[in-house]
């Protein structure tokens, strides 16, 4: 069986709201790494906990009323509550564990008896639109990059970076856009077939001197170019300096937060690690650690040599410090390094979805955007790139960074435009995790806060809380499963603007709500330009310093 998004107008659910939903748990799979499986990337983000819950869940949203709500727990749908219309029609929690118990050891021994499933961030809570959500975050680190240390132009440059699975895919193709000549280590060459595939990855190399050739000959014309080389990046980093050479940035987004399923050790073959998994799991993820920690090491003499090098958030510098490398934390993390300038203005990864199919629908929110917001540089410069440069997958989607105020323009006028006919179907707006008000991850998100508030995971606890409260349709909180246990706390959420009333409340209410918390969040750890936002904005803040005796 072959999952694929619907398509189109007829329904099979009882309203609009319920069958975008359905619509988002199959373009999900659709998209997936691993769809036999249900694992959506990241080795073990799963959009279902297993076929039986997957099957479970999609017979409840067709058969889910406008005054009810559907309970999943983990990927397995528990039950349908009786609530009202403007509740939530699926609520959501996955792989939260109790404190003491949120560690690796006990999550996989929960995970392999059938009680729970990594969410990761988008996967779980269908929220996923293939690779084009991560080409436009790593896309903005390059641009940042150039324009911090490369004199705004990444021409003639040389990116080394891991990783071409599920989210590691969207490097070549970013890295391509802002102008690089960018090498993509990947251990599974299925991988790299599937990226050349989808037109994220221009070459495949099979040998580093062949690799190489390609690189440097395109650098020598300050063009720009992607190729994938076959290999295990723990043995071609340490290649690269022992022939003194040494890029001009360095990253990793393999699933190396995952010991036993994301990251292959240096000499094992796919299938040895696979055999391994079952014989030995601790050789094996033994064997990967200290695979991670040679890495990070060689990104650490990278670093001395002179390349930008950054964590692109896979807990590679955790595991690498569990493994032994004291230093892997001198490796700054690329939200703190990058992207906090923006985050503190609430600025983030927004997303659409064309429930129709329906390319069309997408170009004509593009139009809008370019006409509507042409004095924002960030997404008018987005936009007319993923126009030239990035293949839709699965149901036509896109992403912008939009802040507070943006978001709600834009859903309001989408909604507007399916009242009027102008779009072929409904379109369900979402936003990454990784988000303003809706992360706590003190190695990713949270790291170095001003405050010193990087662990305080109540932030996206309220987030969905209020999200709730604002009648979202889809509302999430997630935590970290294998790799990532202990590590994050984060909040999911989705709206669908079915041309209504109703939706243009709910989407009003959400993203306005959605946005001033991240605000408020960055406001209260002390960022002065979190505070003027707020001020300028008009978000209601309360500043405890005013009672004070």
């Amino acid at each position: 069986m072959t999952i694929k998004a619907q398509r189109g107008q007829t329904l099979r659910a009882k309203g609009w709201r319920q069958e975008a939903i359905l619509r988002l748990l199959e373009n999900n799979l659709e998209n997936a790494e691993d769809q036999a499986n249900l694992v959506v990337y990241g080795a073990l983000g799963k959009a279902a906990r297993d076929w039986p819950a997957y099957q479970g869940i999609v017979h409840a949203l067709k058969n889910l009323e406008e005054d009810e709500t559907l309970i999943v727990q983990s990927g397995k749908p528990i039950g349908v509550l009786k609530t009202h219309p403007d509740a939530p029609i699926v609520l959501l929690a996955n792989s939260n564990l109790v404190g003491h118990w949120s560690n690796a050891a006990d999550w996989y021994k929960l995970y392999d008896q059938g009680l729970t499933a990594w969410g990761g961030l988008t996967a779980g809570d269908w929220q996923y639109i293939g690779s084009q959500g991560v080409v436009q975050g790593t896309y903005e680190i390059f641009k940042i990059i150039a324009q911090k240390h490369f004199q705004g132009s990444l021409a003639g440059r040389f990116i080394l970076t891991a990783g071409l699975g599920g989210m590691g895919g969207s490097q070549p193709l970013a890295g391509y856009m802002a102008d690089a000549a960018i090498l993509v280590v990947e251990v599974n060459e299925a991988h790299a077939d599937k990226r050349i595939a989808s037109g994220y990855l221009q070459y495949k190399a099979h040998s580093l001197p062949e690799a190489l050739k390609l690189i440097n000959a395109a650098r020598a014309k300050k063009e720009a170019i992607s190729v994938g080389l076959i290999g295990n990046a723990a043995e071609i980093y340490q290649a690269l300096l022992d022939q003194n050479i040494t890029p001009d940035i360095v990253s990793d987004q393999t699933a190396a937060q995952d010991l036993l399923y994301g990251y292959i050790p240096e000499g094992y073959s796919l299938a040895q690690a696979e055999a391994e998994r079952t014989s030995d799991p601790e050789k094996l993820a033994a064997a990967a650690g200290q695979s991670i920690a040679h890495e990070v090491r060689s990104e650490l003499e990278f670093q001395r040599r002179g390349s930008i090098v950054f964590d692109n958030g896979n807990n590679i510098r955790t595991q690498a410090k569990e493994f032994g490398v004291t230093d892997a934390f001198d490796i700054p993390i690329f939200t703190e390094a990058f992207l906090r300038d923006l985050f503190v203005k609430a600025i983030g990864p927004f997303r659409w979805i064309a429930l129709s199919g329906a390319e069309a629908d997408i170009q004509l929110i593009d139009d809008y955007l370019l006409t509507e917001f042409a004095d924002n540089e960030l997404i008018v410069d987005w936009i007319k790139k993923a126009n030239q440069y990035v293949p839709f997958q699965g149901l036509p989607a896109r992403i912008g960074w939009l802040g507070h105020g943006e978001r709600t323009k834009l859903a309001l006028a989408v909604n507007d435009l399916v009242a009027r006919g102008k779009l072929q179907a409904p379109v369900a707006f979402t936003r990454d995790h990784l988000d303003a008000g809706a992360m706590a991850h003190p190695n990713i998100m949270t790291e170095n806060l001003k405050d010193g508030s990087d662990a305080i995971a109540d932030w996206p606890l309220i987030n969905a809380m209020t999200m709730a409260s604002s009648k979202a349709d889809l509302v999430a909180i997630h935590s970290g499963g294998g790799g990532y246990a202990g590590y994050m706390q984060s909040a999911g959420v989705t709206v669908v603007a079915d041309g209504t009333p109703a939706a243009a409340e709910r989407l009003r209410l959400a993203f306005n709500n959605d946005t001033s918390l991240g605000l408020l969040r960055y406001a209260d750890a002390g960022y002065e330009a979190s505070l003027t936002e707020v001020k300028e904005r008009g978000v209601r803040r309360i500043d405890t310093q005013q009672f004070k005796q």
